[in-house]
């Protein structure tokens, strides 16, 4: 939908079904305040429904721009069912910083909820403008103090991770902490919700049934949200502790060098006396041009190895195919993300050949690594 501050902004198709939701559910409200608007209280509605989740984007552009401001790259806002995110690919250094980008969001939408209640004061109630003044206010209100709820996934849920990392030096500590509140809170979402929303309903027979079902949906909706976030965020505070322990110079497979018109029966006769596991195709000056896959390699009978050159089943090499010995845990991860491939040739800084990384190699050792507690 556009690039504020360089960063993309996109709308999920689950936008649009919160979209007719809001537009439903408001325009029933607004039948009731306003009758005299008939069906064109829908269009009313659906402005609501644009206006609200235009806030909703300036909370997660406030996310955004913090993150900017910490050099963290974000990738992109995502407007989606429930609200937004922002995806910032990086941790916070410290929990100073980590507190502060979790904070900004909430904080915007008090703001907001603050000027539209400013906007409301010299506008008649009971007109459109301001319903929809009053309905912004009260929604940005019930966003900022929703994201302030102690528990992860949730803005207030970073924010508790924040200060136990703080108390503790330890950020994984923080997160565990975080995560169970926020699957605590979703177990009181579920029960809790329906009860409270029960409570300050209607008491009158006729509004019991369909509103109590929507009740009890909605809250099973939410804490599903949350507990499956707090799970994510679990997963991944393992997965960054993890990393530093994936190293290209540990997973690399020795190579042996062949000619391009090398028959595969021979150059894998020179791999198995030399120990190695991979095959790098070099040229007259013994320049690295292409990598054999392993994939076809498996491929070829055996009978017909000594008739297939290597050259036919190698891979031309790329700039992105050619990864630094010394790269390791995200920094390993962000080169092989910007070039995919089943292989990449590994180069000492001197542009000697170390050998060559299995993309399936790293995912092995990833999972493996993962596996193991925290």
């Amino acid at each position: 939908m556009g690039r504020p501050f360089g960063v993309p902004v996109y709308v999920a198709p689950s936008w649009f079904l919160v979209a007719i939701l809001i537009t439903w559910v408001f325009g029933g409200q607004l039948d009731r305040v306003l009758p005299e608007l008939g069906a064109a209280r829908y269009l009313v509605s659906l402005f609501f429904a644009v206006a609200f989740y235009a806030s909703v984007l300036v909370h997660e552009l406030a996310h955004t721009v913090a993150a900017l401001r910490f050099k963290l790259p974000v990738r992109r806002i995502q407007l989606q069912f429930f609200g937004g995110v922002s995806e910032i690919e990086k941790e916070a250094e410290t929990p100073g910083r980590e507190f502060v980008l979790a904070f900004v969001g909430p904080l915007l939408s008090l703001v907001l909820s603050g000027v539209f209640y400013a906007a409301l004061l010299p506008v008649e109630p009971d007109s459109v403008a301001g319903v929809l003044l009053a309905g912004l206010m009260v929604s940005n209100l019930i966003v900022a103090v929703f994201n302030l709820l102690p528990g992860l996934p949730l803005d207030g849920g970073r924010m508790l991770r924040a200060v136990v990392w703080k108390l503790t030096g330890k950020p994984m500590s923080g997160t565990i902490a975080a995560a169970w509140v926020g699957r605590a809170l979703a177990i009181a979402v579920l029960i809790g919700l329906p009860l409270l929303t029960q409570s300050l309903g209607s008491d009158a027979a006729d509004d019991v049934g369909m509103d109590t079902v929507m009740d009890a949906l909605l809250a099973a909706i939410l804490a599903a949200i949350i507990w499956t976030g707090a799970g994510n965020s679990l997963r991944m505070a393992r997965l960054r502790e993890h990393l530093p322990e994936l190293r290209a110079r540990a997973l690399t497979r020795r190579a042996v060098p062949v000619p391009a018109d090398t028959p595969l029966s021979e150059a894998l006769r020179r791999a198995n006396a030399s120990g190695a596991r991979a095959l790098v195709v070099v040229d007259g000056e013994g320049t690295p041009a292409s990598l054999v896959r392993e994939a076809a390699i498996v491929g070829v009978p055996e009978h017909r190895r000594p008739w297939v050159a290597v050259s036919t089943l190698a891979q031309d090499l790329t700039d992105g195919m050619r990864v630094s010995a010394e790269l390791s845990g995200e920094e390993l991860l962000d080169a092989l993300r910007a070039s995919p491939a089943t292989e990449y040739l590994v180069v000492e800084e001197t542009g000697e050949i170390y050998g060559v990384l299995s993309a399936a190699d790293v995912e092995r050792a990833f999972v493996k690594a993962m596996a193991r507690p925290s």
